[in-house]
C-alpha cells in the first residue's frame, strides 16, 4: 500500500507547486502595432528591400540580354568567341548569386539592417516583460502572437498594456485610450478566445524566462 501513498503525495506536491505559480501573456503583435518607431523601422526595411530587389532585377535583365544576344549570334561565332561569351555570362550569373546572398542571405545587408532598426526595439520590450514578470512574480509569460498554440485566454492575464506603458517613455507608444486590440475580449466574461495561429506571422519571439 505504500506505493499508492507515495504517488498520491507526489501528485499533491506537484499540484501545490503548480497552484503557487503565476502566469501571464502578452500579444507582441499588438504591442508592436502601437509603437510608431517600430512601424517607421518596418517602412525603412521595406524601402531597403525594394532597393535591393531592384538592383538584382537589373542584373537579371542584363544576364537575359547577354544570353539572348549570344543565342542569336552563336551560329556565326568562332568557337573561341563562343567560349568567351559563355564565360562572360557564367561570370555574370556568379556575380548575381553573390549579390543575392549579400543582400538577402543569412547575415546579409537586409538582415543587418533589421538588427540595426528592429532589434533595439524588441530588446526594450523583452526587458520590460522581464521587469514586469519579476515585479509581479510571474513564473511564465507567453506570447499570444507567437507560434505557441493558445486556444483559450483570460483577458485579465494580458499584460501587453503594462509592457507598452513601461516602454512608453523610451519608444513613444500610442496612448492607452487610442490603442485598439484586434481581438477584443468578451464584455460579459472579460475573457477572449483566440484560435491557434500558424507560425510565420509573429513579429518576433518573446523569450520565456530571464534575459540571456
Amino acid at each position: 500500500m505504500k506505493y499508492p501513498v507515495i504517488i498520491f503525495l507526489l501528485l499533491f506536491s506537484f499540484a501545490t507547486v503548480s497552484v503557487a505559480q503565476k502566469y501571464a501573456y502578452v500579444d507582441t503583435e499588438y504591442i508592436l502595432d502601437n509603437i510608431p518607431e517600430y512601424k517607421d523601422a518596418q517602412n525603412q526595411l521595406d524601402e531597403y528591400a525594394a532597393e535591393y530587389q531592384q538592383e538584382i532585377e537589373e542584373k537579371i535583365a542584363e544576364i537575359n540580354k547577354m544570353t539572348q544576344d549570344y543565342q542569336a549570334e552563336a551560329v556565326l561565332m568562332p568557337e573561341d568567341v563562343k567560349k568567351k561569351k559563355q564565360e562572360e555570362i557564367n561570370k555574370k550569373k556568379e556575380e548575381l548569386a553573390t549579390l543575392q546572398n549579400q543582400r538577402f542571405g543569412k547575415d546579409g545587408d537586409l538582415f543587418l539592417k533589421r538588427e540595426e532598426l528592429v532589434k533595439p526595439i524588441q530588446e526594450k520590450i523583452y526587458n520590460a516583460i522581464e521587469e514586469i514578470a519579476t515585479d509581479k512574480n510571474y513564473s511564465f509569460v507567453f506570447d499570444k502572437a507567437g507560434s505557441l498554440s493558445i486556444l483559450y485566454v483570460n483577458a485579465k492575464y494580458d499584460i501587453s498594456d503594462d509592457v507598452l506603458d513601461k516602454v512608453g517613455a523610451e519608444l513613444g507608444t500610442v496612448r492607452k485610450e487610442d490603442r485598439v486590440k484586434k481581438n477584443k475580449p468578451s464584455s460579459k466574461s472579460g475573457k477572449s478566445k483566440s484560435p491557434s495561429r500558424p507560425g510565420g506571422n509573429s513579429p518576433g519571439p518573446v523569450r520565456k524566462g530571464g534575459r540571456k
